[in-house]
Order: C-alpha cells, then sequence, then structure tokens
C-alpha cells in the first residue's frame, strides 16, 4: 500500500513536470524539433496524471515513461561527450532522467493476477461447495 502510495506522489510529480514543458514551449520561440519533443513531454504529463488515478490500470504507460526516460538519458550523455559548452547541463539532464526512469520501474505495480477458472479450488467455490 505504502508502494502505491509513493507511485501515485511520484507519477503527479513528473506528470507536472512533464506538464510544466509548455510554458517554454507557448513562451519561447524554439526550434521546431523541440517543439515537437516537448509537445510530446506535454502530452505525457497529462497522461501521467491521469494514471496517478489508478496506476495498476495503467502499467504499460508507466513503463513507456521508464524505458523512454533511461533512452533520453542516455542520448543526453552521448551527446555531452560531442557538445562541451553544453556538457554540464546535458549530463544533468541525463541523471534527472535516469532517477526519473529507476524511481517508475523500481514503484511500478506488479502484474495483476489472473486466476484460472478451470482450477479445482476456484471450481469448488463457483460450484458452492467447499470440500476439500
Amino acid at each position: 500500500m505504502i508502494g502505491e502510495r509513493a507511485l501515485k506522489v511520484v507519477l503527479v510529480i513528473v506528470g507536472m513536470l512533464f506538464l510544466a514543458t509548455v510554458y517554454p514551449l507557448v513562451q519561447i520561440h524554439l526550434e521546431e524539433s523541440l517543439q515537437m519533443m516537448l509537445s510530446i513531454y506535454v502530452t505525457l504529463g497529462v497522461f501521467l496524471l491521469l494514471a496517478s488515478r489508478n496506476p495498476s490500470a495503467n502499467r504499460s504507460l508507466i513503463a513507456f515513461t521508464a524505458w523512454s526516460s533511461f533512452t533520453h538519458a542516455g542520448v543526453m550523455a552521448v551527446q555531452s561527450l560531442h557538445d562541451l559548452p553544453e556538457r554540464a547541463h546535458l549530463l544533468t539532464g541525463a541523471v534527472a532522467f535516469a532517477v526519473i526512469g529507476i524511481v517508475l520501474v523500481v514503484l511500478a505495480p506488479a502484474k495483476a493476477q489472473v486466476l484460472d477458472p478451470s482450477s479445482p479450488p476456484l471450481r469448488r467455490y463457483m460450484s458452492g461447495t467447499n470440500e476439500a
């Protein structure tokens, strides 16, 4: 229960951070490719906020956010090797995205158990006989 509560808090925080990228998107003239990337993060932020209501029903979205954060961190780390003036900015961003990915993977909800209706205990329960 504590893990689910922590995940909900993390989803709200990350969702708000991603949603906050709408400000530079509409206020600052940016390169077209950066505008496209920020629009994806704004959209992802909205869906993370929605997912915070019921994380178990949104496992795929949480997994996508975690693994895309790892990918983004990796790209930023590689870019930091080639762009010396922006190295500190890129490495800071890479660490931030890696932390987001790690936290989401650690707190991700477990896969729901699917009960087999043909299993003997469940069949007895459904038929109304609780004999062993």
